[in-house]
């Protein structure tokens, strides 16, 4: 109810500001585009995606043999126990113990660092489509170029939306790089 009420909020918002763009300029002053196309168009992002599901995959082969390790142990010391004196088994079992302890405290901080790595690989490729779309808009002569995400932008002429000049003209420069 509250996320509908605060779209509400956004869109009225949203629909003011647009007004107030276009009282005060020349309609062709303004342009649009259409950020998830930008965002999943640009080969800088699938360039990064690629990078991050290498890492993501290395990581993920680090802890799936811990955890295999970790379970040979286990197995190990189930076959082995009937052997053990009572103070072997205790010491096994609290050594396993911390083992699994420790394998789920990296397997966070492994869950951390991807999050963290998947943020700044997506600021990163946002700081590089908004520095180009700040150059384009400037070398085009636009007063606004604004971003249109998830029906944010509830109309507007086809001619104002520059989605497809903007992503050739960003990834020529990124080629260029």
């Amino acid at each position: 109810m509250l996320a509908k009420i605060n779209l509400g909020i956004g869109i009225i918002c949203l629909v003011g500001l647009v007004y107030i763009l276009t009282a005060n300029t020349n309609k062709s002053d303004i342009a649009y585009v259409e950020t998830s196309v930008l965002i999943d168009g640009y080969e800088g992002t699938q360039v990064a995606r690629k990078q991050f599901e290498e890492k993501s995959k290395i990581w993920q082969a680090n802890t799936d043999t811990l955890v295999l390790q970790w379970e040979n142990e286990l197995k190990a010391y189930e076959q082995e126990r009937s052997g053990m004196s009572a103070k072997e088994r205790e010491l096994k079992e609290e050594l396993l113990r911390n083992k699994q302890q420790q394998l789920g405290q990296y397997q966070e901080a492994m869950k951390r660092k991807a999050q963290e790595e998947d943020q700044l690989m997506t600021q990163n490729v946002m700081n590089d489509i908004n520095a180009y779309l700040e150059d384009y808009g400037k070398e085009a002569g636009f007063t606004y170029i604004l971003g249109a995400a998830g029906g944010n932008i509830v109309y507007a002429e086809d001619a104002q939306n520059i989605t497809e000049e903007v992503l050739n003209g960003l990834n020529v420069e990124y080629k260029g790089k």
